[in-house]
């Protein structure tokens, strides 16, 4: 009995240890089956970390030589900007020249259409008077014109001299009196006095020819403007023109007659206009890049 009772508890404790046993084992493959999981499932992250890295690496150089690229592209732009610039200025410079040329240039203009502007003034004003101040007669034989800014009072022969004289009679007195009051009041013009021929030859043993004779005319008007009316000698010019210089056909008489003239020029002091174009401005070669 004692003996079965033994057999018995053997049994039943290899039966306990038998149970024991298996579930130990169990819980061991069970273990080890997730290990092997973990396991792949490292693997698998390891594998997809190293995929990452590889394209993060790929992407890291890709930037790098893009933002290399960014680099030289910016040094290229900042080149030609720093061009730009420097063009920019010097043409800046160019520019401001050419404007202060031509602000210059517009300044002498208008000096000079002011100087114009006034010298048609006075000769309009001279012309009036000289008109008002002659009679109906004097009319008749005394033209007076204005041509290209200068007044030329044309005096007919006939009423300064003799026939082939130089003499002025006693008959141009007044009217040469007349013109010397009005020369004297414009105190800022010249005068030239051109005697005027026709082509008829002069016969006197003390003219040689018409060159002579306009010249000994046009000299005795200026004499007497000097000495009989106190004109300044300093603004006289004595010039003769002979037979060349005609206004009218010298195939009929009345053409030679008007031919046969002293003309009484008066005209802005040429000094005065020649300091206006001494004051022109320079003007330089200006290129605008």
């Amino acid at each position: 009995m004692k003996h079965v009772r033994l057999t018995l508890a053997v049994l039943l404790a290899a039966v306990v240890l038998s149970s024991c046993n298996k579930k130990a084992l169990d819980a061991l493959r069970t273990e080890n089956a997730t290990l092997k999981q973990l396991n792949e499932d490292i693997r698998v992250e390891l594998a997809e970390c190293n995929a990452s890295s590889k394209s993060l690496s790929e992407r890291i150089a890709a930037e790098q030589k893009r933002l290399e690229e960014l680099r030289a592209d910016y040094r290229k732009l900042q080149g030609s900007l720093d061009q730009s610039l420097r063009q920019n200025s010097q043409g800046s410079i160019n520019i401001s020249k050419l404007v202060d040329e031509i602000n210059a240039s517009n300044r002498y203009i208008k000096q000079l259409v002011d100087a114009k502007t006034k010298s048609d003034s006075l000769n309009i004003a001279l012309t009036n008077k000289l008109t008002r101040s002659l009679d109906r007669d004097e009319l008749a034989e005394v033209d007076v014109k204005v041509l290209k800014g200068v007044v030329y009072i044309s005096l007919a022969d006939n009423m300064l001299y003799k026939s082939g004289s130089y003499e002025i009679n006693a008959r141009a007195g007044q009217t040469l009196s007349k013109i010397a009051k009005i020369i004297k009041d414009y105190r800022d013009y010249d005068v030239l006095v051109e005697g005027n021929t026709d082509p008829v030859p002069i016969s006197k043993t003390n003219i040689r020819n018409n060159w002579d004779l306009s010249c000994l005319r046009a000299s005795s008007v200026v004499q007497a403007l000097q000495n009989d009316y106190g004109v300044d000698p300093k603004r006289l010019t004595a010039a003769g023109r002979g037979e060349y210089n005609p206004i009218a056909t010298n195939d009929t008489e009345l053409g030679k007659q008007r031919n046969r003239r002293t003309q009484i020029i008066i005209t802005p002091k040429l000094d005065q206009f020649m300091d206006l174009i001494d004051e022109a401005p320079e003007t330089s070669e200006t290129t605008v890049e």
